[in-house]
C-alpha cells in the first residue's frame, strides 16, 4: 500500500508538472510578443512572411523594399536577429530606433548596423504609423532575444534537466502502476462479466457464449488502457521536448498537430450531427415499420387472419419482398446524408458498382423474377413431389434464385428459377392438397386376345387393392387403351394419397400384378402371330366360341400338282 501511495503521489506531481512547467523557462512566450504579431493574427494569419527566432514568429513582413521581396526581407532580418541573440555581449539597450533623413522612414539599428527598416508601405499594410510600428517591433525583438538567451542559460538548462528526470520517473512509475493494477483488475472484471452476463441465444442455439462476451470486454479494456498509455507517452514526450530550446519547436508542433486533429474531428462530428439525426430518424421509422408489418404477415401464415384471394404460403415471401423494399427505400433516403456522399470518390465507386451489377446480375435478376412468379402462381411448395423434364423428386428448398430437388436416389439437383419458367412442371401433390382429388397411378400391361377382359379387370384390381398406399376408395379401375394387332393394352388406374412414394408403390404394384396373374393362370406376354392358321386354335376367348368348336386340321398341299 505504501508503494501504491508513493506512486499516486508521483503521478500527481507529474500531472502538476505537465500543467504548470510549460510556463517555466517559456513563460515569456505568453508575454506580449508585439503588436505587429497580434495585428497580423487578427487581420490575416498567413498574410506575409514571418521573422522568426527559435522557430517562433516575432512579426511578419508584408511588403518588399526596392529589389528585396517580402520573403527576402524576412530571411535577412531573421539572420540578423539570430546573430545578435547568440552574441551575449550585445546589450539589448543598444537596440534603438533611428530616423532615415533621406526618405522619412525609420529603422531599427544596433550601433551603426541596420536591422530593420520601416517604411510608409509597411505602416499602411498594418493600418498603423511608422512610429508605432517601429516601437512595437523593437519591443518584440527585445522580448524574443531575452527569451532566447534565458532558455540557454546554464541554470535554466539544469532546472529543465531536473524537470526531465522527475517527469521520466513519474511517467515510468505511472505506466508501471497502470499495468500492475490492470493486470490484477482485468481478470477479475472478466470473471465478473462471465458470471453475470448471459450468452446470446436464438431459440436453443447459443450464438455468443458468456465467455466470448467477457473476452470481448477484456479486449475493450485493454484497448482503452493502450490508448491511455499512448496519450500519457505523448504528453511526456511533448513536455520534455518543450523544456529545451533546441527541441521546443518539435514539442509545440506535435501538441499543435494533436489539437488541430482533435479540432478537425470534433468540428466534423459537430457538422455531421444534423445529418446523423436524420439518419437516426430514418432508421427508427424503418425499424418500427418492419416490426408493425411482421405480426400481420405472421397471422396470415398461421391462418389467424384470412384475406380472400391471399394464400397463406404467400405471407412469408411477401413479407420478405416488403422487407427488401422498405430497407432499400430507407437506404435511398439515408444515402444523401452520409459523409462524403457528394465526393467524386463516392460517385466513382457508385458508378463502378452500378456497372458491375448491371453487367453481372442479368441472370440473377431473371432468376429472382422467375422465383417471384413461381411463388405467386403457386406452382409448388416445399415437400411436393414434382417432375421437371427428366428430374423427378421432392422439393427440399426454394428461394428467389433456385429450387433444390431430392430424387428417389437421394441426389440433390439444383434448378434455376429461370429454367422452370420455360419448362413443364408436373406437380403430383397439388391435386390432393388443394382439389381434394387423389393422384392416379397408371401402369399398362398387354395380353393376348384369348384372355377374357373381364378376368383381366378383376385380376388387376385385386392386385392394386393388395398394394400398400393404394386407396380402397375410390376403387381402382382398368381401361383398355388400345386393340393392337396381336394383343390388348390394359391400363390399371389406382388412387394414392402418397405421391412421394411413387417409386415404391409402383414396384409393389407390379409385384402384385405378376402374382395375381400367375394365380389365375394368365400368362403375361405380348403374342405375335403369322398368317398361317392351319391346325391352330382360335385366339378368341373360350366363352365366345361355340360349344362344338374343334380346331381345324392342318391342310398341307404338295408342291407337285400331279401328285408325284
Amino acid at each position: 500500500m505504501k508503494r501504491i501511495g508513493h506512486m499516486l503521489v508521483t503521478f500527481t506531481i507529474f500531472l502538476l508538472l505537465v500543467l504548470t512547467i510549460p510556463t517555466v523557462g517559456v513563460a515569456q512566450n505568453s508575454a506580449q510578443s508585439g503588436v505587429l504579431q497580434s495585428q497580423t493574427q487578427t487581420e490575416n494569419a498567413i498574410d506575409g512572411f514571418p521573422v522568426t527566432l527559435d522557430g517562433r514568429p516575432i512579426f511578419f513582413i508584408r511588403r518588399g523594399v526596392s529589389s528585396f521581396s517580402a520573403e527576402d526581407r524576412a530571411n535577412a532580418i531573421t539572420q540578423r536577429i539570430k546573430r545578435i541573440a547568440q552574441n551575449y555581449s550585445i546589450a539589448l539597450e543598444n537596440l534603438k530606433i533611428a530616423p532615415n533623413p533621406y526618405d522619412n522612414s525609420l529603422y531599427l539599428s544596433l550601433d551603426k548596423e541596420v536591422i530593420l527598416t520601416i517604411t510608409e508601405q509597411d505602416a499602411r499594410a498594418y493600418f498603423s504609423t511608422p512610429e508605432v510600428l517601429a516601437r512595437d517591433g523593437l519591443q518584440s525583438i527585445k522580448d524574443a532575444i531575452e527569451q532566447y538567451r534565458q532558455a540557454r542559460r546554464p541554470e535554466q538548462l539544469l532546472r529543465n534537466i531536473i524537470y526531465t528526470a522527475i517527469a521520466s520517473i513519474a511517467f515510468l512509475s505511472t505506466v508501471f502502476l497502470i499495468i500492475k493494477l490492470s493486470g490484477k483488475l482485468f481478470p477479475w472484471f472478466r470473471a465478473l462479466i462471465e458470471s453475470h452476463v448471459p450468452g446470446i441465444k436464438i431459440q436453443n442455439a447459443e450464438i455468443i457464449s458468456s465467455s466470448k462476451i467477457s473476452f470481448l470486454g477484456l479486449r475493450i479494456l485493454q484497448i482503452i488502457r493502450l490508448v491511455f498509455l499512448l496519450l500519457l507517452l505523448f504528453s511526456y514526450v511533448a513536455f520534455v521536448l518543450r523544456l529545451f530550446p533546441w527541441t521546443r519547436f518539435f514539442g509545440e508542433s506535435i501538441v499543435d498537430h494533436l489539437f488541430q486533429s482533435l479540432e478537425l474531428v470534433l468540428s466534423g462530428i459537430s457538422k455531421y450531427l444534423p445529418n446523423a439525426l436524420i439518419i437516426a430518424i430514418i432508421i427508427f421509422i424503418t425499424y418500427y415499420l418492419i416490426r408493425i408489418i411482421k405480426p400481420f404477415f405472421t397471422a396470415i401464415e398461421r391462418g389467424n387472419l384470412v384475406i380472400p384471394g391471399f394464400y397463406t404460403d404467400w405471407a412469408k415471401p411477401t413479407y420478405n419482398l416488403l422487407l427488401v423494399i422498405i430497407i432499400a427505400l430507407a437506404a435511398v433516403l439515408a444515402f444523401p446524408y452520409l459523409p462524403g456522399f457528394d465526393s467524386p470518390a463516392f460517385r466513382g465507386i457508385s458508378v463502378f458498382l452500378g456497372l458491375l451489377l448491371s453487367l453481372g446480375s442479368t441472370s440473377a435478376i431473371t432468376n429472382v423474377i422467375g422465383g417471384i412468379i413461381l411463388i405467386y402462381t403457386r406452382a409448388f411448395r416445399i415437400g411436393d413431389h414434382i417432375q421437371v423434364g427428366d428430374v423427378i423428386g421432392d422439393i427440399i428448398e426454394k428461394n428467389f434464385l433456385v429450387i433444390r430437388i431430392c430424387t428417389p436416389t437421394n441426389q440433390i439437383i439444383t434448378i434455376p428459377n429461370s429454367s422452370l419458367l420455360i419448362s413443364n412442371v408436373i406437380n403430383y401433390s397439388i391435386s390432393s392438397r388443394e382439389l381434394n382429388k387423389y393422384l392416379i397411378l397408371q401402369t399398362t400391361i398387354t395380353l393376348g386376345y384369348d384372355v377374357p377382359w373381364q378376368k383381366v379387370y378383376q385380376t388387376l384390381i385385386e392386385a392394386a387393392l393388395n398394394t400398400e398406399h393404394i386407396l380402397k376408395s375410390p376403387v381402382p379401375f382398368v381401361l383398355q387403351t388400345s386393340l393392337d394387332n396381336f394383343y390388348v393394352s390394359y391400363q390399371l388406374n389406382a388412387y394414392t394419397n402418397q405421391p412421394n412414394l411413387m417409386v415404391i408403390i409402383y414396384s409393389e404394384l407390379h409385384q402384385n400384378m405378376q402374382d395375381k396373374c400367375n394365380e389365375v393362370g394368365i400368362e403375361i406376354l405380348s403374342p405375335s402371330f403369322t398368317a398361317l392358321r392351319d391346325g391352330n386354335t382360335s385366339t378368341m376367348p373360350e366363352n365366345y366360341l361355340p360349344s362344338d368348336y374343334v380346331a381345324p386340321p392342318f391342310r398341307v398341299q404338295s408342291s407337285d400338282s400331279s401328285g408325284q
